[in-house]
C-alpha cells in the first residue's frame, strides 16, 4: 500500500498556478496518513477569490488519493511570464503568512530561467 501512496505522491505536480497574472497562492503540505511520506506543493489561480478556495478545492483530490493536506498558509504571487519573472508576497488571512522561501524555491525548478523573488512585506 505505502509504495502506492508514495507513487500517488511523486506524480503530484510541485507547481500548479495560473500563467499570468497576479493572484492568491497557498502553500500545501501534502502527506500519507502517518506522516512517514510527504511534500510541500504550491498552488495559486486567480479563479480563487479566496485561499481557502484554493484548499478546499485541492484537499478532496488529495484524500481521494489517500493523502492528506495542511495549509501551511499563503500569500499571493505576481507572474509576468513575458518579462521571466515572478514575485511572491502578502499573507493569506485565513491561513497566515506561507514561508515565502519555501514557495520560491518550489516554483525555481518548475520555471527555469525566470527571476523569482519573494518578500515577507503585505504590498
Amino acid at each position: 500500500f505505502k509504495t502506492v501512496v508514495a507513487a500517488a505522491l511523486a506524480k503530484i505536480p510541485d507547481v500548479e498556478i495560473d500563467a499570468d497574472g497576479t493572484f492568491k497562492y497557498i502553500l500545501v503540505r501534502v502527506k500519507v496518513k502517518d506522516g512517514s511520506l510527504g511534500k510541500d506543493i504550491v498552488r495559486g489561480t486567480k479563479s480563487a477569490q479566496y485561499h481557502n478556495h484554493i484548499f478546499d478545492k485541492i484537499s478532496p483530490e488529495m484524500e481521494a488519493l489517500g493523502l492528506e493536506c495542511e495549509c501551511l498558509g499563503g500569500g499571493k504571487i505576481e507572474h509576468n511570464s513575458q518579462d521571466k519573472k515572478m514575485r511572491v508576497f502578502g499573507e493569506s488571512t485565513a491561513f497566515g503568512k506561507a514561508d515565502h522561501s519555501v514557495s520560491a524555491e518550489k516554483l525555481k525548478p518548475v520555471f527555469s530561467g525566470y527571476e523569482i523573488t519573494w518578500a515577507d512585506d503585505k504590498k
